[in-house]
């Protein structure tokens, strides 16, 4: 399977994002991510529906919606009516999270579980089946740029192994601290998609020779 990778505009700049879009779309990123923080379930604040509106309209890639809010249940309609693909909730603070996933599905969308760092894989074995998309960080939510957590290595090859019987796999997730050095790391550990922000938008060299370094690191 050829790897994903996932654009985050995060770290875009936001006073010419159609541009920035394009330009990672032409340089051949597979689809955008778009994480939703509500300042209470991890500390920072950033965007809501109407830049998934917006991104709709921009692009014709997957949208990649990453929801790290409290109370998602109130909100996943919403997310879902502005263009999300894919729509991924947390296990840590869902304790209905099997109603959860399946409004998500109801609504037209892929749904997609996360787990933070500090959560085991095994919280997550009861609901494989529920699940098109499975997102392990690889850093503590909340902030782009940050550093890439080694332990979670390990995390992302017991979940490849869990996962490996069922009649239609989940796609496996990465999400923090992606560059051309870890990205290979995680891709041999059993990962399938590769949520990268600061390496593409922030790239000193571009956006295109960013993604292009991203693809060739794993030749």
């Amino acid at each position: 399977m050829k790897p994903i990778i996932s654009a985050s505009i995060l770290n875009a700049d936001f006073t010419c994002l159609k541009q920035q879009i394009y330009e990672s779309e032409e340089a051949g990123i597979s689809w955008i991510h778009i994480d939703v923080m509500d300042g209470h379930f991890v500390p920072n604040i950033s965007i809501g529906p109407f830049v998934v509106e917006a991104c709709k309209k921009i692009s014709q890639l997957p949208l990649d919606v990453h929801l790290m809010i409290e109370n998602p249940e109130q909100f996943v309609e919403r997310f879902a009516k502005a263009g999300s693909t894919y729509l991924s909730v947390h296990i840590e603070n869902n304790p209905h999270i099997n109603r959860l996933l399946s409004s998500i599905r109801e609504l037209g969308c892929k749904p997609g579980i996360v787990l933070n760092p500090g959560t085991p894989a095994n919280s997550i074995s009861s609901i494989l089946h529920l699940v098109d998309l499975i997102l392990i960080m690889t850093v503590n939510p909340g902030f782009g740029g940050q550093t890439f957590l080694f332990d979670q290595l390990e995390k992302i090859k017991q979940v490849k192994v869990m996962i490996r019987d069922l009649p239609k796999p989940p796609l496996i997730q990465v999400d923090g601290g992606i560059t051309t050095q870890t990205l290979p790391l995680a891709a041999k550990a059993g990962a399938d998609v590769f949520v990268i922000g600061s390496a593409i938008f922030t790239n000193p060299n571009g956006i295109k020779r960013g993604v292009s370094d991203l693809i060739s690191s794993l030749k």
